[in-house]
């Protein structure tokens, strides 16, 4: 796919393969124990492909239409060897992921119809979500855009000292009030002081405590309209990050945020350290919401724009 080359700089494509070297390997290894001695794609074939599809969590229902797709073509060619299923099984899910009108972007922006753009994080502890925040703004500091953090996970210290230290490594301000403060209060402040100094962008870190969803429901829209009061629309974002390397517990996070809150897109990370990776072509043909942001590594760069068309690409390279 030259498309690439155009779209993609060496760098950026090189920590995308690496980063899903371990579900490639993985995926690749069951696919050619499941065609060996076969000449054609019959239905023991089909079995073990959506075995292996499931197992590599792509999840239920995305794996039974892709192996409707690849069933109806092989009903057209009854010939179909085995060796044309990688081929074949590339083309199903790059359509697949077509349909979905997300994943064509390659770089960190955001919309200059309105300023600051405030973006709102949320997603349970421990799925990266400090790390994603403190990776994005170096991101789009690095586009050129003046960025402020906003510590309003004040549940635990632990996230506010966190975020303290990506603001000092990116170089860039943070507004931090106690534990236990409002956070509310704190993202209220936040805006006033990103509209004082005429910020690009506002990112707000919150507290994901799944366990107790009406809490959770009441706090954010509470940040909502507080937010609100400073900039109107805000916030524009709801960015929920989900840790792929849970498999389909990332898909079981997603549907509980989204009935806790409206959440417009989603950062999918660690799938550098996990043979799960097929999550995000469930996660993106499964829910209305786009998978923006994906994480293939430790370093600030490893956070990417996710491009569906490139993850692909890397997939079945």
């Amino acid at each position: 796919m030259s498309l690439f080359k155009k779209l993609f700089s060496k760098e950026k494509k090189e920590s995308l393969d690496k980063g899903l070297e371990k579900t490639k390997t993985s995926f690749f290894s069951k696919l050619s124990k499941a065609v060996a001695g076969k000449s054609s794609v019959d239905a023991d074939v089909l079995d073990e492909l959506e075995e292996i599809l499931v197992s590599s969590d792509v999840g239920v229902d995305t794996t039974l239409k892709i192996i409707d797709r690849i069933e109806a073509r092989v009903a057209k060619d009854k010939y179909l060897g085995t060796d044309e299923l990688q081929s074949i099984l590339r083309e199903e899910i790059a359509g697949l992921l077509a349909q979905s009108n997300h994943g064509n972007e390659t770089e960190f922006v955001v919309p200059t119809s309105h300023k600051p753009h405030v973006i709102m994080v949320v997603g349970v502890n421990g799925v990266g979500k400090t790390t994603t925040i403190g990776k994005l703004a170096a991101q789009f500091k690095k586009a050129g855009k003046t960025v402020v953090l906003g510590a309003a996970d004040t549940f635990r210290a632990a996230a506010i000292d966190q975020l303290q230290i990506w603001a000092d490594r990116v170089d860039i301000p943070i507004v931090r009030q106690d534990m236990g403060s409002d956070p509310a209060s704190v993202s209220f402040d936040t805006l006033q002081s990103a509209k004082a100094s005429n910020a690009d962008v506002v990112i707000i870190d919150t507290a994901g405590r799944l366990h107790n969803k009406i809490n959770l429901m009441t706090e954010l829209t509470k940040i909502k309209r507080v937010m609100q009061k400073v900039v109107p629309g805000a916030p524009h974002e709801v960015l929920l990050v989900i840790d792929g390397s849970t498999g389909q517990n990332a898909f079981e996070q997603a549907k509980q945020f989204t009935l806790a809150t409206e959440v417009t897109a989603l950062a999918v990370t660690k799938l550098d350290g996990t043979a799960k990776g097929g999550v995000v072509i469930g996660i993106s043909d499964q829910f209305n919401i786009p998978v923006k942001y994906i994480g293939v590594g430790e370093g600030i760069d490893d956070l990417q724009v996710f491009n569906k068309v490139e993850f692909v690409d890397s997939f079945f390279k």
